[in-house]
C-alpha cells in the first residue's frame, strides 16, 4: 500500500496570517510492548514554512492518526483523522476517485485555538477497475493489455468495448464516427501516431454533457488518457520489441520529483510495415455506355515514427501549481502499390477491353510540435478550484505519388503506351486552444461547474499535379492543382449545476454556448493567380444536457441522460470545386450545407454483484435533423467533355440512430477475467428527394470479448475476440475527423463512407501471452499474435443509380511480435490533487463525480 500525504496552512485565528514554526505532529496508538497498554507513537512531524504552509509524506495509508499542531502564544489544535473509510468499501464497489482523493489529504487552513476545520475522510480502495461507469461515460483501464504491446493506440482500442476497429484502423462507434480527445482535449493526432504503452485508459462518452466541444454529432468521444507517474523521488520503465517483419520499437518514461519541481518526459520509437490484398469490381453506366472495371492491388507500406513528450510542474505552494509540457511527433512512411485494371467498355455494337498496369510509388512525412501550459488554484474547501490552461500544435507535411500506367489496348495484346502522373502535397495545421474551468461543491450534495473556451484551426494545403512527358520530365496541370487555406474558430461558454434529493436520486443540467466560422480561399489557374474567397458563419446556439441517478440499493444504479449536439460541415464538405486528381472518385463539397442536429436520449442500468462481477446495460436513441450525407451525381468533365460522376453532399431531411449496449466484466474463477460486450442497433437516412437512393433500414449488431487467464509460473494468457455483422455503412458526411488513421497531405480529404452501401460480416481473434519475471514482478516478455486464423477483411458493397461496387480486403492477417518492458519506481499519488487534472484529463472528475454521492 503506497504512503499517504496531508498537507495545509496554519494561520492566525484573529488576523488570518500564516503562522511560522508552528509545530505538527502526527501520532499513531500503537500496543507498548513491555507495558501492555495503547501508546500513541511519533509518525513523523515538521515545522511550518514562513507562510504558515506544511506538507507531510509518507505516511502510512493504513491505520489511525492524531494530528497535534501548537504554537507559542497558541492553543493546541488536535484532530483524528485517516485515509481509509471502511465505509466507502460496501458493497464491493471500487471508487477510483477515492483512489487518488485519499492518498493526498488537503486539510484546509488550520486556525488555531479558534473555528477549527474538520474535514471528512475518504477512501481507498485496492485495486484500479477494468470498468467504470461515470455519469456521462464509460471509463475502460486498459494498461494491462497485452495484444496491444509494441503497438499504437488503434491497436488498444481493437479490446476496448463498444469501439469497432476495421483493417484500415478507422473507429466507429455505434456506426459511426467519434471525435478524439487526448487528455481531454481535442487533437491533431491520429492513433496511429500514439504509442500504445503510454495509455492509462480510454473513455468512452457517448452522450457528452454540457461541459464538452457540442461538436460531433452521433458518435460522442474517445478520450485517450495518457499514464502519468507522480511519485515522490524517481520512476519509470522501459520497453522494446520486434515483429515478425523485423520492424522494431522501443520506449520508455520517468517521473523524477525534488523539492518543488516534478519532471516527466516519455518517448516511444516505432517502425510498422504493413502489407495490403484486395480487389475491386466496379460497373459504371453513362448513358449508352457501361463500363465494367475489376481492379487487383498489393500495397506494401514501410514507415516509423517517433513519439515525445516532457514537461513539468511547479508547486508554487500548497494550492497553486503551474504545468509547462511540450511534445512532438514525427513520421515518415513510403508506400508501395502495384494494380492490375481490366476495363471492359460495353458501347452499342462494340465490346472493347483493355488493360492497366500501375505502380504508385508515394511517401509522406510530417511532423508535429506543440506545447501546453496550465495552472490549478485549488481553495482551501476541497474539491473548489480554478484552472486556466491552453495549448498550441503546429504540424506540416509533405507526401509525393508518382503514378506509372503501363497501357495495353486490348487486354490480350502488347503493351501500347505508358503515362505517368506526379501528385506534390504540403500542408501545414495550427491549432490554438485556450480555457478557463471553475468548480465550487457549494454543499456535500451539490456543485456548480462553469468554464470558457476558444478554439482557433488553420490550414494550409496544396496539391500540385504534374503529367510526365516524353523525355521524362514532368509539366504542371494548374486545372488539376488547387492551393487553399482555411481557418475555423469555435467559441463556448458553459454551466454545470449537480445535486441529490435525499441520498439516491441525483441529478446535473447543464446548458452551452456555442458559436462558429469558417473562411477560406482557394488558389487556382495559371500561377494560381486566381483567388476564390467564401465565408461561413453559424450563429451561436444553445445544447443543453441532462443527467439523472437513480441509486436503487447499493449495488444498482439506474441512470437517465440527454443532450442536444451539433455536426458542422467540415472545410471538404463545404469546398465548393471538383477534386480532379483521382478519375475514380471525383469529389466537390456543397457550399450550402447547414449544420446538422442531433438529439440523444440513452438510459443505463449498472448492477455490481461483487468487486470483480458486474453489469452495464444501455438503450440509446439518436434523432438528427439535416443529416449530412454523401450521395453520386452525374455531370460533364470540363476538361475532357466526357461523362462522370461526382460524389457530393447534401442535407437529408433527417435519420435516427437507435440499439441496445451490454457491457460485462466478469471473474468466473479467481485466475479469469472476462469482459464481454454486445451492441444491437439499427439507423434509417430519409431523403426527400425520391431520385437520391438511400440504404434500407437494416438491424445489426457488434460483439467483442476479451479472456484474460493467470497461468502458474507468473504466465498470462489473453485471449480477445470480436465479431461484426452485416452493416450499413455510416454516412460520409462527419464533419469531424475520426483521427483513425495518416492524413492525405492533399487535396480532396478523406471523405470515407457513403449511405448508399454495407459492409459484409466480420470477425477475428487475438492471443497473447506474457511471463513476468525478476523481484515483484519488474520486468515481462509478452508474444502476441493478431487476427491468427486470416479471417478479419473489409468486404463493402456501395451502390448508386449510376455505379455499383464490391470491393474486398486484407490486411496484415496472422501477425506476430514479442516485446519486453520492464519498471521501476514506486506509486505515490501525493501529487494529484494539485496537478492541473483539467488540462491532463477533463472530465476525469465530472465523469466519476459529476453527481455528488
Amino acid at each position: 500500500m503506497p504512503g499517504g500525504s496531508i498537507y495545509g496552512k496554519v494561520v492566525d485565528s484573529a488576523s488570518g496570517k500564516g503562522l511560522e514554526a508552528a509545530s505538527i505532529q502526527v501520532y499513531q496508538t500503537k500496543m507498548d510492548s513491555a507495558t501492555k497498554a495503547p501508546k500513541d507513537m511519533l509518525v513523523t512531524g515538521m515545522l511550518t514554512a514562513p507562510n504558515g504552509d506544511f506538507r507531510l509524506e509518507n505516511i502510512p495509508a493504513m491505520g489511525q492518526y492524531k494530528l497535534v499542531i501548537s504554537g507559542v502564544g497558541h492553543k493546541t489544535h488536535t484532530r483524528r483523522f485517516s485515509f481509509i473509510d471502511p465505509k466507502m468499501m460496501a458493497g464491493g464497489k471500487p471508487d477510483m476517485q477515492a483512489i487518488m482523493a485519499a492518498l493526498d489529504k488537503d486539510l484546509g487552513n488550520i486556525k488555531l485555538a479558534t473555528d477549527i476545520e474538520v474535514l471528512s475522510g475518504v477512501t481507498v480502495t485496492a485495486s484500479k477497475p477494468a470498468v467504470q461507469l461515470g455519469i456521462d461515460r464509460k471509463v475502460y483501464n486498459v494498461e494491462n493489455n497485452l495484444t496491444s504491446a509494441g503497438g499504437t493506440a488503434t491497436d488498444v482500442l481493437k479490446n476496448v468495448p463498444s469501439v469497432n476497429v476495421d483493417i484500415d484502423g478507422n473507429i466507429s462507434v455505434r456506426n459511426a464516427s467519434p471525435q478524439i480527445f487526448v487528455d481531454g482535449r481535442p487533437t491533431t493526432l491520429t492513433l496511429d501516431q500514439i504509442p500504445a504503452d503510454q495509455i492509462a485508459s480510454v473513455e468512452v462518452i457517448t452522450n457528452p454533457s454540457a461541459k464538452y466541444d457540442a461538436s460531433g454529432g452521433t458518435a460522442g468521444i474517445l478520450n485517450i488518457v495518457l499514464k502519468k507517474t507522480r511519485t515522490v523521488g524517481y520512476n519509470g520503465s522501459l520497453r522494446a520489441g520486434i515483429d515478425e517483419r523485423g520492424r522494431y520499437n522501443f520506449g520508455g518514461n520517468l517521473n523524477v520529483r525534488q523539492g518543488k519541481f516534478n519532471v516527466f518526459a516519455n518517448i516511444g520509437y516505432n517502425q510498422r510495415k504493413t502489407i495490403s490484398d484486395g480487389t475491386t469490381e466496379r460497373n459504371t453506366f453513362l448513358n449508352d455506355t457501361t463500363i465494367n472495371l475489376f481492379q487487383t492491388d498489393r500495397a506494401i507500406g514501410d514507415g516509423r515514427f517517433l513519439f515525445a513528450r516532457a514537461g513539468f510542474d511547479y508547486f508554487l505552494d500548497n494550492r497553486n501549481t503551474l504545468t509547462l509540457s511540450g511534445m512532438t511527433v514525427d513520421g515518415k512512411f513510403d508506400n508501395v502499390t502495384n494494380s492490375t485494371i481490366t476495363v471492359d467498355t460495353l458501347t452499342t455494337g462494340s465490346d472493347i477491353r483493355s488493360r492497366i498496369l500501375r505502380t504508385a510509388d508515394a511517401n509522406f512525412h510530417f511532423n508535429m510540435k506543440g506545447g501546453a501550459l496550465g495552472f490549478v488554484h485549488n481553495f482551501p474547501k476541497n474539491g473548489h478550484q480554478l484552472t486556466a490552461d491552453g495549448q498550441y500544435n503546429k504540424s506540416r507535411n509533405e507526401s509525393k505519388n508518382l503514378l506509372t500506367n503501363n497501357l495495353f489496348a486490348i487486354s490480350s495484346g502488347p503493351q501500347t503506351g505508358t503515362s505517368r502522373q506526379l501528385q506534390e502535397g504540403a500542408g501545414n495545421n495550427e491549432r490554438i486552444n485556450a480555457q478557463l474551468d471553475y468548480t465550487n461543491p457549494l454543499t456535500d450534495k451539490s456543485k456548480l461547474e462553469a468554464g470558457v473556451r476558444f478554439n482557433q484551426t488553420k490550414t494550409y494545403s496544396q496539391n500540385i499535379l504534374s503529367r510526365g512527358l516524353a523525355n521524362g520530365s514532368f509539366i504542371e496541370t494548374p486545372e488539376l492543382s488547387a492551393k487553399f487555406d482555411y481557418a475555423d474558430r469555435v467559441y463556448a461558454a458553459y454551466g454545470n449545476f449537480s445535486s441529490k434529493i435525499g441520498e439516491k436520486f441525483g441529478y446535473q443540467v447543464g446548458l452551452r454556448l456555442e458559436s462558429s466560422e469558417y473562411s477560406g480561399r482557394v488558389f487556382s489557374g495559371a500561377g494560381y493567380a486566381t483567388e476564390n474567397n467564401f465565408k461561413i458563419s453559424y450563429p451561436a446556439s444553445l445544447f443543453p444536457s441532462i443527467f439523472l441517478s437513480q441509486q436503487l440499493s447499493q449495488s444498482e444504479q439506474l441512470q437517465l441522460n440527454y443532450s442536444r449536439r451539433i455536426n458542422r460541415p467540415g472545410f471538404f464538405q463545404l469546398f465548393p470545386f471538383v477534386d480532379y486528381s483521382d478519375s475514380l472518385n471525383l469529389s466537390r463539397g456543397n457550399p450550402n450545407l447547414k449544420p446538422e442536429f442531433t438529439n440523444s436520449l440513452e438510459l443505463s442500468y449498472s448492477k455490481n454483484f461483487d468487486k470483480s462481477n458486474n453489469l452495464i446495460l444501455s438503450a440509446y436513441y439518436k434523432h438528427t435533423d439535416g443529416l449530412i450525407t454523401r450521395y453520386q451525381a452525374r455531370e460533364t468533365n470540363p476538361l475532357t467533355d466526357e461523362l462522370v460522376i461526382v460524389n457530393t453532399f447534401l442535407n437529408a431531411n433527417s435519420s435516427f440512430v437507435g440499439g441496445f449496449e451490454a457491457v460485462s466484466k466478469n471473474a468466473p474463477t479467481h485466475w479469469w477475467d472476462l469482459t464481454t460486450n454486445l451492441n444491437i442497433y439499427t439507423s434509417k437516412i430519409n431523403v426527400d428527394d425520391p431520385s437520391i437512393p438511400t440504404a434500407d433500414q437494416m438491424y445489426s449488431w457488434f460483439a467483442k470479448i476479451n479472456n484474460t487467464f493467470k497461468l502458474p509460473k507468473n504466465f498470462t494468457l489473453q485471449v480477445s475476440g470480436d465479431y461484426n455483422s452485416k452493416t450499413v455503412l455510416a454516412p460520409g458526411g462527419s464533419g469531424a475527423s475520426s483521427n483513425s488513421g495518416g492524413g492525405r497531405g492533399g487535396f480532396g480529404g478523406n471523405v470515407s463512407g457513403n449511405a448508399q452501401g454495407y459492409s459484409m460480416p466480420t470477425y477475428g481473434i487475438d492471443v497473447a501471452l506474457k511471463y513476468e519475471f525478476l523481484k515483484n514482478k519488474a520486468a515481462s516478455v509478452t508474444l502476441s499474435g493478431n487476427d491468427i486464423f486470416k479471417t478479419r477483411v473489409n468486404d463493402v458493397y456501395t451502390t448508386a443509380g449510376f455505379f455499383n461496387q464490391h470491393q474486398y480486403r486484407v490486411r496484415d492477417q496472422q501477425f506476430f511480435s514479442i516485446n519486453f518492458a520492464y519498471r521501476f519506481g514506486k506509486f505515490d499519488a501525493s501529487l494529484l490533487k494539485r496537478k492541473n487534472l483539467k488540462a491532463e484529463q477533463e472530465g476525469m472528475q465530472g465523469g466519476m463525480q459529476g453527481m455528488p454521492q
